[in-house]
């Protein structure tokens, strides 16, 4: 077994994804702002992007590891068909306790070869990315906090966008575990203290994706990453602040939440295609960055990167939750169409009429950011859309297939709600039970 830090680091994929010809590499000289997104939006889809040559900075920065799941298969040894129930069966045997990696503790690591008590957040090639974007955003640096009363360690992926040297402000999306924290911190008057990690390792990065309904607030999610990686994962003990950061990441901010203070942030290009808004939220003060010699940063493009990434770790685990109440239902989708949160298409065996509208209230329940829900029988191809919407044009009835919920709460960021709360619509497009010769499906013969 591979034991050395570096082994799963950033670092040593790009040196494989190289060497396997999956890395396209730019050496033109590219500005963070605006260029270097509009660049790479050139190559969405396909092979990940490493710019060398980010002007007025000394880092490279990396854009589009996951937007292609052949690419993250081959990162986890796995096919790209294995690798959602890989993830799925990992974060399985974590609930069920049956194994448990738990991490380990480090004073010295690759991430703080270098020390700044002294941080400048300018110095780090963050990039602006859309036009309208209210600045430069950290957007797939995984945040870890702990719970201010047990001391459970948390961790997720964040919008942060730099205010100053010393400043962000970010978003903490409501019914996360972050926002929690913060809120009892905030109730006590004191700040939330967090390293902002950058660079991180996909196994970290998967683990700050699973869903909070899959995730016990008393379990620390780091142990997830262990299990991933097969060995536990290594953390860095901080230079100010009581939060342990990624020992193999790129760049650790140290800094604080502080508590009844709010600064603009925003706008920002988001997972549905539109500006989130520009409005005061939560402020970061920064107090220490440690980074790598060899610092590569670390971005995404909002788009297939996310609906890949939000797909692989909620698709098969939310199939599981729901198929354990609904034992007919086989797989589940999330469309690249529904941005990776708002849409479900669910394939089920069906035995008796009604189960179609409990596996869509399931399944809502299991992943609350949804709107849409569609059932389909088992002979439909979920992950083809035309096969999807021929299902939806002959087989749903809208008197009696549709089920309609007021006032749900659903995904803050989707304009389509207020405060998180809206409506969603789920769709029975699965065909009578009996064998009904009208509902014969044409077949060809097998050549």
């Amino acid at each position: 077994m591979v034991t050395s830090i570096e082994s799963f680091s950033l670092n040593e994929l790009i040196n494989k994804l190289q060497a396997s010809g999956d890395l396209i590499i730019i050496d033109d000289k590219v500005k963070a702002k605006y260029e270097l997104a509009g660049t790479a939006k050139q190559y969405e889809g396909k092979k990940p992007v490493l710019f060398n040559n980010v002007e007025g900075y000394q880092y490279p920065v990396l854009i589009g590891l996951y937007w292609n799941r052949k690419v993250i298969a081959s990162i986890f040894s796995r096919s790209e068909e294995d690798l959602p129930d890989f993830i799925a069966d990992t974060v399985s045997r974590w609930r069920s306790k049956e194994s448990v990696i738990k991490p380990i503790i480090l004073d010295k690591g690759p991430a703080n070869e270098i020390i700044e008590l002294n941080p400048d957040l300018n110095l780090i090639p963050v990039p602006t990315h859309f036009l309208n974007d209210g600045g430069p955003y950290f957007l797939s640096s995984a945040v870890i906090a702990k719970d201010p009363e047990t001391g459970i360690r948390n961790t997720s992926i964040n919008r942060v966008m730099v205010t100053g040297p010393r400043s962000a402000t970010m978003l903490m999306d409501e019914g996360r575990h972050l926002r929690d924290y913060y809120e009892r911190a905030e109730k006590q008057g004191k700040p939330l203290e967090i390293t902002i990690n950058n660079g991180v390792e996909p196994s970290v990065y998967f683990t700050s994706l699973v869903p909070s309904a899959l995730c016990p607030i008393n379990r620390d999610e780091l142990e997830i990453a262990s299990e991933l990686r097969g060995k536990p994962i290594e953390l860095l003990q901080s230079q100010t602040v009581d939060v342990e950061g990624i020992a193999n990441a790129q760049f650790i901010i140290e800094g604080e939440i502080l508590p009844e203070v709010r600064e603009p942030e925003g706008p920002c290009a988001e997972v549905t295609g539109y500006y989130a808004n520009r409005a005061d939220r939560w402020v970061v003060k920064v107090k220490a960055i440690t980074h790598r010699i060899d610092s590569i940063f670390h971005t995404l493009l909002p788009g297939k990167e996310v609906y890949n990434s939000v797909g692989l770790v909620g698709e098969t685990n939310v199939c599981r939750l729901v198929s354990s109440q609904v034992p007919g239902v086989k797989a589940i989708h999330f469309p690249h169409g529904g941005c990776g949160f708002y849409k479900a298409v669910i394939q089920l065996k069906k035995k008796a009429e009604g189960e179609a509208k409990n596996a869509i209230m399931a399944t809502f329940a299991a992943f609350p950011s949804l709107r849409i829900a569609v059932v389909v029988d088992d002979d439909v191809d979920i992950y083809n859309p035309e096969d999807v919407d021929w299902a939806i044009s002959t087989r749903f009835d809208p008197i009696k297939g549709m089920l309609l919920v007021e006032n749900a709460l659903g995904h803050e960021l989707n304009p389509m709600t207020r405060n998180g709360v809206g409506s969603k619509i789920g769709m029975d497009a699965t065909q009578p039970l009996g064998n009904l010769e009208e509902f014969k499906r044409v077949k060809t013969q097998e050549v």
